[in-house]
């Protein structure tokens, strides 16, 4: 059995302006804006939904599988997610494009100028899940994330032709859609990953009400913030999962990322769902505690003592028979 994370592969530029863009902005001018700007710093950090996911399911000790479209400068990124446990051979390399990449420019009053340039990333529609699933073995659920909107579209319409269970997380993109385009990307669904913003969204766009989506997923996964998450399966009561104390607040992206990771990797475990979101959610506070998504370190045993902490020594004692975190 395997699992497939689908979705976005990109890198961001991020640097910083001490001053202010407004500073430069000449009011009669603003048609023929023609600026640079001289930043002091430049992170250049890993991002993307998918390999963002497969990273977390990595350190956890499982071999995801990641599916998306990169350019040839993907090699280091490879090597990396590699050393962290993930499977990149399903990756699909473009011969003309760059890998997809996020350029934003922040000044001192927190204003941005960015661009997004989505390079390989539209060639993911070109991939096609069975041969994939031949290699590796037939799929516990293949993950369709936030990715090129036809590679979505292909992804799902794959996934229920051959009745390969299918996750539904289609997050950032959920805003340039209509109802149209996000009902067949849901309908049929093993599971629904979404926030509470993007849950409401969902449902003013396409019409549908809570009650018409229980019928068409079989698990409801919504992430609350500061709050944790909500598991609704079909035919049984709500779950609520708290999340634990931070011990440093750093940056707060990609915590939705951390969350699925954890979660379905306990649900792989054959864990219960209040469980599975446990470890999402302890996930998800390891990422808003440092800078950058995939920046974290997990040691087995510190892990373990924070899950205890959070949510009793039962819930550790029922995770450490399977967790493998890789590093020491």
């Amino acid at each position: 059995m395997s699992i497939l994370i689908t979705g976005s592969i990109a890198t961001d530029h991020l640097m910083t302006f001490p001053g202010k863009f407004s500073d430069s902005f000449v009011a009669e001018k603003l048609d023929k804006v023609s600026l640079s700007f001289l930043v002091e710093e430049l992170q250049v950090r890993r991002g993307g939904v998918a390999p963002n996911i497969a990273f977390g399911m990595g350190c956890l000790g499982l071999k995801p599988v990641l599916v998306g479209a990169v350019g040839p400068d993907f090699a280091d990124y490879e090597s990396w997610l590699n050393r962290h446990g993930v499977d990149t051979t399903a990756v699909h390399i473009s011969d003309v494009h760059h890998t997809a990449r996020f350029v934003c420019t922040t000044d001192s009053e927190q204003n941005q100028i960015a661009s997004f340039y989505p390079g390989a990333m539209s060639e993911a529609r070109n991939i096609e899940i069975k041969p994939i699933v031949d290699r590796v073995g037939a799929p516990d659920v293949v993950l369709i994330g936030a990715n090129d909107p036809q590679a979505m579209t292909r992804h799902t319409e794959e996934c229920r032709l051959r009745g390969f269970p299918f996750a539904a997380d289609p997050s950032q993109q959920l805003a340039r859609m209509d109802g149209g385009e996000i009902k067949p990307l849901i309908e049929g669904a093993l599971y629904l990953f979404t926030n509470e913003y993007e849950s409401a969204l969902i449902e003013q766009k396409t019409g549908w009400t809570p009650s018409d989506i229980a019928k068409m997923v079989e698990v409801r996964v919504t992430t609350l913030g500061p709050a944790g998450a909500r598991i609704e399966r079909r035919g049984m009561d709500p779950v609520v999962v708290t999340v634990p104390e931070e011990e440093r607040k750093a940056d707060p992206t990609g915590v939705g990322d951390a969350f699925r990771a954890g979660y379905l990797s306990g649900q792989a475990w054959g864990l219960s769902d209040e469980r599975s979101a446990q470890i999402g959610s302890l996930l998800a506070t390891y990422v808003i505690e440092t800078v950058g998504t995939q920046e974290y370190e997990l040691a087995q045993r510190h892990f373990l003592e924070r899950l205890a902490g959070a949510y009793g020594d039962a819930a550790a004692a029922e995770v450490a028979p399977h967790l493998s975190c890789p590093r020491p």
